[in-house]
């Protein structure tokens, strides 16, 4: 008999993986020019050519035993290195390869993170709408998950009802910046703000709280918007990066946490979360793709193909008469539904062939998200749709 902690999973099942199963099979049935599927944050933009050069260049000239062997579980030290030199020369931080571990992406790397800091009944703080995983993380190792309130208004961070949700028990907090599902960037006076109230409960509570900033969609910001690297602003920070998004590499499952010198018991933490690494079962990040992202740190994402679809999907949407969050980073956009059950929302756009993914995914319902980092092609080819489905719900 399966553990009583994995019968919850079964019973509520990711909907956002769900939908992306129903799309392949509408696909099936209709044809995939006809389906248009916003569901998954699966990126449409290819990887950088440089991506793949560098593969054949280090099996082409390493020693195969090198390139597919075990090395230290935090990564090799020459990948770490060359990632600390570039955030180093971009944000004017001073971190070394000592800094940082290479993990299974970000999903791994925060788990390392909650491995290495909560104990059981220790409370993590996040924001919602929020990626509902987060409370798993959590529930890995017997954190409590508390849920702040959504600012509906500006969709920044509720400050006021974050200060009101800390307690004695608060061992960390959750940011993901820029944001999925919304697409907001959390400004620098946001994130001043933050790091004001977490310094001041720090000294009140006489322990140490660690924000941990989720940022795999950091190159993703349009309009000028400025991600503020948050090391900067609370030393016990722990910053979780993948390169799924920002190099189109979601299935090579490649990422890194980042824990400065300025954490409490830095080294510690550091040793801590090396063996966390390890224990979890990953054992160390994938050889290959470590040595070839260390060749393509300064490799740009395609900001132009997702700029192109973010305009005419919002412009189209809003000129339907949806109200839509302008996203000023990621790739989503975040759609308020026209009634009060989106989820009523959501089934009606099947109708269309349109899928997306109901807020309630997200812990605010009202809500839906829609991915588009999809061809071009298939937005312009969906905005018809969603004119039928804007009539079905506007003409009354």
């Amino acid at each position: 008999m399966i553990s009583e902690k994995m019968k919850p999973f079964l019973q509520n099942n990711s909907a956002i993986r769900a939908m992306f199963e129903e799309g392949k099979r509408m696909a099936a049935e209709y044809g995939a020019d006809k389906v248009y599927d916003f569901s998954l944050g699966n990126p449409n933009v290819p990887a950088p050519a440089k991506i793949r050069d560098a593969i054949v260049s280090i099996l082409d000239e390493e020693d195969p035993v090198f390139v597919h062997g075990y090395m230290s579980n935090a990564g090799f030290p020459h990948v770490r290195k060359a990632i600390a030199d570039n955030l180093n020369a971009r944000f004017g931080t001073h971190f070394t390869e000592n800094n940082l571990i290479m993990t299974v992406g970000a999903g791994s790397g925060l788990n390392v993170c909650l491995k290495t800091l909560v104990n059981p009944g220790d409370e993590v703080i996040v924001f919602a709408p929020y990626f509902l995983e987060y409370g798993a993380y959590i529930g890995n190792y017997d954190g409590v998950l508390v849920q702040v309130d959504p600012d509906t208004e500006t969709f920044q961070l509720n400050l006021a009802d974050f200060e009101r949700k800390l307690s004695p028990k608060t061992k960390a907090v959750i940011i993901n910046n820029p944001h999925n599902p919304t697409g907001v960037v959390f400004s620098e006076e946001t994130i001043k703000a933050l790091a004001a109230i977490l310094s001041k409960k720090q000294q009140e509570y006489g322990h140490a709280i660690y924000l941990l900033s989720d940022e795999p969609y950091r190159e993703l910001a349009f309009d000028g918007a400025q991600v503020p690297f948050v090391t900067k602003y609370y030393d016990n920070t722990m910053v979780v990066y993948s390169y799924s998004k920002s190099l189109s590499l979601p299935g090579e499952r490649i990422g890194y946490v980042v824990i400065p010198d300025e954490v409490e018991e830095s080294e510690d933490t550091i040793a801590a979360a090396t063996i966390a690494n390890r224990i979890s079962g990953c054992v160390n990040a994938p050889s290959l793709i470590q040595l070839a992202v260390a060749k393509c740190v300064d490799a740009e994402v395609d900001l132009d193909y997702y700029d192109r679809n973010r305009k005419a999907l919002y412009d189209g949407l809003t000129s339907f008469g949806f109200t839509c969050v302008r996203p000023e980073g990621a790739f989503y956009l975040w759609l308020k539904s026209p009634v009060p059950d989106e989820k009523a929302f959501v089934e009606a756009a099947k109708k269309y062939h349109i899928l997306m993914v109901p807020g309630s995914s997200f812990a605010c319902p009202g809500y839906v998200r829609l991915a588009y980092c999809v061809s071009y092609e298939t937005i312009r080819n969906a905005l018809p749709e969603f004119g039928k489905l804007a009539e079905e719900f506007f003409r009354a």
